[in-house]
Formats: C-alpha cells, structure tokens, sequence
C-alpha cells in the first residue's frame, strides 16, 4: 500500500468515528453532559490527527487535486503549517468544509460550490465572535433598547 492510500485509509476511518461520534452527539439534548463529552472527544481527535495531503483531502471531499489547491488560494482551506514549502491542510477545517460540501451536495448544488462553501464560512465566523454572542445573550434574557430608524420624510 502507498504512502498516499494509507493516508487516504486513516483519514477516510478518522472523518467516519468523527461523523459516528457527532450524530450520536446531535441525537442528545443539548444540555445532556453525554453530548458535550462526545463533541469535546471529536474535537480531540480532529486537532490531533495529521495534516492532509491535497489529494487526501480532495478524496475526502469529492473533489480534484487541482480544486482543493485553488480553495486554499482562497482561503477556504487552510494550510496546516504556512512555514513548511510542502502543502498540508488543517484537518479541523476540511472536516467543516466537508460538512459543508455533503449539505450542498444533498440540496443539489454542483455549480459554484466555491462561493456558497465561503459564503458560509464566513457566516459561520459571525457566530464565533464573543461580542456577538454577548449581544444574543442580552437578547435573549430581554435586556438592551429597541433602535428604530427614524421616519423617513
């Protein structure tokens, strides 16, 4: 078996125990300390796992070669270590653009899958913001003013 393939085979099982954990995960109320348990073992698992080749990850995604290289061009895969001269991806990331990518596919986009996958990343990001989350919080408990534009004359 070559290198590649074997890569291939570990990052293929890795995806799939990932995949296994979190949909019992989502199956579990959100406040059930199980849950928790099985996100923070994904979590585990994808920050520890080797940086994929180009050609693992565009097997991983049903993509070419050539499409993966121009998605970390522009930036929705990202390298995993910027200092090496050989190109490696960060797991935890193609393994959030295959999310992506399945969710697509199975709503039936092919065409312009490059733009949706970015554009929802980067709505992804707004959720990541601790100020955002802070303002949803207030929200939520009722807290904080009604703004209203004024009338237009």
């Amino acid at each position: 078996m070559t290198a590649v393939a074997a890569e291939t085979t570990q990052a293929v099982e890795l995806m799939e125990r990932v995949e296994t954990l979190e949909s019992v995960a989502r199956s579990l109320p959100e406040q059930d300390d199980r849950r928790s348990r099985l996100l923070r073992l994904v979590e585990k698992d994808l920050a520890t796992a080797a940086p994929l080749r180009p050609r693992v990850a565009a097997q991983l995604l049903g993509l070419s070669e050539k499409t993966v290289r121009a998605w970390v061009e522009e930036g929705v895969l990202l390298a995993a270590d910027t200092s090496s001269p050989r190109l490696l991806l960060d797991v935890e990331r193609v393994h959030d653009v295959l999310h992506l990518v399945k969710d697509l596919r199975a709503a039936g986009a092919t065409v312009g899958l490059l733009d949706e996958v970015h554009r929802r990343l980067a709505d992804a990001s707004w959720f990541d913001r601790a100020d955002l989350a802070e303002s949803v919080e207030q929200m939520q408990r009722g807290e904080g003013h009604v703004i209203a534009a004024a009338p237009q004359r």
